[in-house]
């Protein structure tokens, strides 16, 4: 067994009884957790896949502008952070919230656990001020309106909801 399989079953074996993780595809969780999700990825170290690297993060605001302010406010924040750190996609206008631990065999359960709780946090408690502030929406925001228009049918507003 790789130390990347190790990894996923360690992975599945500390989330999977929580009826908020779904494995997504070979490699790949997202657990719900409060407002936020968090996605947990497994990468294959540099050398052979012998270190893996777990790479848990949380999408917490969509569609914000790439404003200077927002980029230095994000600086101040990772400073303070006891872990982990904010980075922008410009594919989307992201703000992430991740974190980067080393999986296989030395992997901790409670640290992963502890990992997915602390990304949720962050998320949840600076995606409104990101928003309040600088605009874009909440990752929450987002995938509601998303499964709102799979439920109702998609964009088509031909008031099938009218009497």
């Amino acid at each position: 067994m790789t130390a990347v399989s190790r990894t996923c079953d360690l992975i599945e074996k500390a989330l999977g009884k929580s009826a908020a993780f779904r494995k997504v595809e070979e490699r790949l969780y997202v657990v719900k957790q409060g407002s936020s999700y968090v996605t947990i990825s497994v990468m294959p170290g540099a050398r052979d896949g012998d270190k893996p690297l777990v790479r848990v993060y949380a999408q917490v605001v969509s569609g914000v502008s790439p404003d200077p302010g927002l980029f230095r406010q994000l600086l101040i924040l990772n400073a303070k952070m006891r872990f982990g750190a904010f980075a922008y996609l410009a594919e989307g206008d992201l703000i992430l919230f991740v974190h980067t631990m080393l999986g296989g065999p030395h992997m901790d359960e409670k640290e992963l656990i502890a990992t997915v709780t602390d990304v949720a946090l962050v998320a949840d408690a600076y995606d409104d001020r990101i928003v309040a502030k600088y605009g874009g929406r909440r990752m929450q925001d987002v995938i509601e309106e998303s499964a709102l228009k799979h439920i109702l049918g998609g964009d088509d507003d031909t008031g099938a909801w009218e009497a």
